[in-house]
């Protein structure tokens, strides 16, 4: 029997609607849903493709132990059981920080955070390591002082915008926002839009703008604070907005205006009236801003994102319609640590503090093989790959040895994996009730949650209830009285609500693990620890999700979370659940005074430094590494580490190194011919490609590749050639983007 259901794809976090063919338990043909409301029939080579993550050799279908170099099948029972009793013994004689969760749920998959963040605060542990701090961390610790909280994020609200200005981002590949391409075909086409993208390569991307900033490599931070002098010194900024909405700019204003802008440019490599003219329209157009991971992993990432916030307060453009404003959303994807706080955790061997709740992978390793006694010596890693997808595999790979335990949850046999003493087979994003948290949208909010398409493969269960088990079988669970249960079998309503709500008042010491108590009494009765999980969330909204409920549409009243519940489970191509006030972005800001603070004094010696005589020094070609490599190429053709089966991609040559062809010519290299890549972290081999899309003395190698599968491996490995070292030094973030390297033939 044949069927067709609406999901979302979990490659990429953008996260478009699917509308997939299931026949005899098995996804047959995979079309873009029409009917979701926010990718509106959008959809790439990643989400077509998305049984090659699902069902594949490598799947995962029961437990497993490792025994000498071999792995044997066991029992949950048993799995859970050794686990647990080990993670006890470990913790009980080492402390707290001895034990790590890295993961959180991946690019679709968000709700094992809550559950593997409960079960590690149970353990007395905030060690928490996630992609979200090798990425994004240095932008989320500056909107941390600018905006007051860590979690917000000022996105392009690019559907009343006249100008994008894209910076480090190819959206036509990478997307980054939802219907990226067509967004950024539209502005091409558009002869009253105007499209500007900084990036030093002519990527798909840049050749739809109308300009191209080609800036060499590394010198990001320097455009930015050009861009800023140039309006100040020409007096185009926006006093009356400045003034009403803006704190802290007197306080670094005469360094920003004193900067010789001409000699910036030449750092730059850029033209001064083209960056005029960027600089003017900024000022005097509907625009707003998408920064990537070009610009966030790279040189000087965390200023640069300062200087963002800067650039984009002095021409007018924070929390106004067609800038960058503060959206609405289902839940945030991490709390707010500010490292100034004595509660937050900082890294006993790195001294990295925890951003936005996770610290940076980058200081994995070292957490791990420090003398210190407090050093992590147990990890849960749950759907995240460290052994491919972090920097400096090699340093992964020693320090994991080192471990006392090493678990991983996975959909697959992953290279993490094939190091654990445990891998515990989770469903996949289309066995599972599961969501993503990372739909940001204005001023709608959207919220999709995705329901099983298929039955479970094998013994595997969706990665929250593992979580839950692992604290039965801990014994941190606290009793649940029959009367709770029994509220519950009437499903989600009023009288749980309130059964709960006098328990918890009853037995405040539960409180922590709500998430837990749920997903074992409502989570139940509807078969799923997510759908109660998703349940228990909305139990907990703040006054303001509900504001912004009614403003889509929901009638208020005291059923309305019952109500919103019903219409996210009667609608699988996902809803509009909120709607944000359009008529007050800066109501969102969370600092004392309600206004953008521009004032971070533990930056301002970094922007003093950022001359252009300093930047000429420091951007001087390596006598060893001439070379800049950009390692991670996001393209059609790799999804991190998620699409293990390499039958999808369908390509001949999509695992190689690109070259400009004058460097080709002045290594005596050719196209197709195999050559090494050598950095201070290692050396591979793989195949050259001569292209004139990358820049001259910029090589470009794609992330995602080196995946073990049944066949052998799949391309090769990036993270081989980046070492965790090479960080940006206040948050941890890998300068993926700027990789001294050699090639040689």
């Amino acid at each position: 029997m044949e069927t067709w259901k609406l999901t979302s794809c979990n490659l990429c976090f953008v996260n478009c609607g699917l509308k997939v063919q299931v026949e005899n338990n098995s996804i047959v043909k995979v079309l873009p849903d029409k009917s979701n409301p926010r990718s509106q029939g959008h959809i790439c080579a990643k989400g077509r493709n998305i049984n090659a993550h699902h069902r594949h050799a490598g799947r995962l279908t029961s437990p497993l132990k490792r025994v000498g170099e071999d792995f044997v099948p066991i029992s949950w029972e048993q799995a859970l059981g050794e686990i647990a009793e080990r993670l006890r013994a470990i913790v009980g004689e080492h402390g707290p920080r001895s034990y790590a969760y890295v993961g959180g749920g991946g690019q679709g998959c968000n709700f094992e955070a809550p559950f593997g963040v409960t079960f590690m605060r149970a353990l007395g542990s905030r060690y928490h390591f996630s992609a979200i701090a090798q990425e994004h961390t240095g932008r989320y610790w500056v909107q941390g002082r600018t905006a007051g909280r860590q979690p917000m994020n000022f996105i392009a609200h690019v559907e009343e915008s006249d100008m994008l200005l894209g910076i480090g981002w190819n959206g036509m590949e990478s997307h980054g926002i939802p219907r990226a391409p067509y967004i950024l075909k539209q502005f091409s086409k558009d002869p009253e839009k105007l499209l500007v993208i900084v990036d030093p390569r002519r990527t798909r991307t840049a050749e739809k703008a109308d300009i191209h900033l080609a800036l060499k490599p590394g010198t990001d931070a320097m455009l930015l604070r050009s861009m800023i002098a140039i309006i100040l010194q020409e007096g185009w900024q926006h006093d009356d907005y400045l003034a009403a909405h803006v704190t802290g700019l007197d306080s670094i204003l005469a360094e920003l205006e004193s900067f010789d802008v001409a000699a910036g440019l030449e750092v730059c490599g850029l033209d001064l009236e083209t960056v005029k003219t960027v600089c003017r329209e900024l000022t005097q157009r509907r625009a707003c801003l998408h920064d990537d991971l070009g610009l966030l992993m790279n040189r000087h990432s965390t200023l640069s994102s300062w200087l963002i916030v800067v650039l984009m307060a002095l021409a007018g453009r924070l929390c106004q319609p067609g800038g960058n404003v503060l959206p609405g959303r289902f839940s945030y994807m991490g709390s707010h640590t500010d490292e100034r706080s004595d509660k937050t955790w900082r890294a006993s061997a790195s001294d990295f503090p925890a951003i936005m709740g996770v610290f940076p992978p980058n200081a994995l390793p070292e957490e791990i093989a420090s003398d210190k006694p407090e050093r992590i010596r147990a990890l849960i890693v749950s759907g995240s790959n460290p052994l491919l997808s972090y920097a400096d595999t090699k340093a992964h790979e020693d320090a994991f040895a080192q471990l006392d335990l090493l678990v991983t949850v996975e959909v697959a046999m992953s290279e993490t994996a094939r190091l654990s003493d445990y891998v515990l087979p989770a469903r996949s994003a289309f066995e599972s009730h599961d969501a993503s948290f990372f739909a940001l949208n204005y001023p709608e909010v959207f919220f999709q949650m995705r329901r099983p398409l298929v039955e479970a493969a094998g013994d595997t269960l969706e990665t929250s209830e593992i979580f839950v088990r692992l604290a039965e079988a801990s014994g941190m669970m606290p009793e649940i009285p029959a009367a709770l249960h029994e509220a519950a079998e009437s499903g989600p309503g009023p009288a749980f609500r309130a059964a709960l709500g006098s328990y918890l008042k009853e037995n405040p010491k539960a409180a922590p693990f709500t998430v837990f108590i749920v997903a074992r009494t409502l989570g139940r009765v509807l078969g799923s620890v997510n759908l109660g999980g998703l349940y228990g969330l909305l139990m907990a909204k703040p006054k303001s999700f509900w504001e912004n409920a009614v403003r889509a549409g929901f009638e208020p009243g005291a059923d309305i979370v019952e109500r919103l519940f019903q219409a996210i489970m009667d609608n699988p191509q996902g809803v509009w659940i909120g709607k944000c006030d359009t008529d007050d972005n800066f109501a969102e800001l969370a600092t004392p005074d309600g206004r953008i603070n521009l004032e971070i004094p533990e930056l301002e010696a970094e922007l003093a430094a950022l001359t252009p005589a300093a930047e000429q020094a420091a951007l001087k070609p390596d006598a060893e590494y001439p070379l800049i490599l950009m390692a991670g190429h996001h393209m059609a053709y790799n999804a991190n580490t998620l699409l293990r089966d390499p039958s999808w991609i369908g390509a001949n040559r999509y695992c190689t190194l690109q070259m400009h062809p004058d460097d080709v010519a002045g290594r005596g290299l050719s196209d197709g011919q195999t050559v090494t890549v050598s950095t201070i972290a290692g050396s591979l081999e793989i195949e050259l490609e001569e292209t004139d899309s990358a820049s001259a003395g910029q090589v470009v190698m794609p992330h995602g590749f080196g995946m073990i599968n049944e066949d052998g491996v799949n391309g090769v490995n990036v993270n081989r050639l980046t070492s965790t070292q090479h960080r940006d030094p206040r948050v941890g973030t890998p300068f993926h983007r700027y990789v001294p390297c050699q090639v040689t033939g």
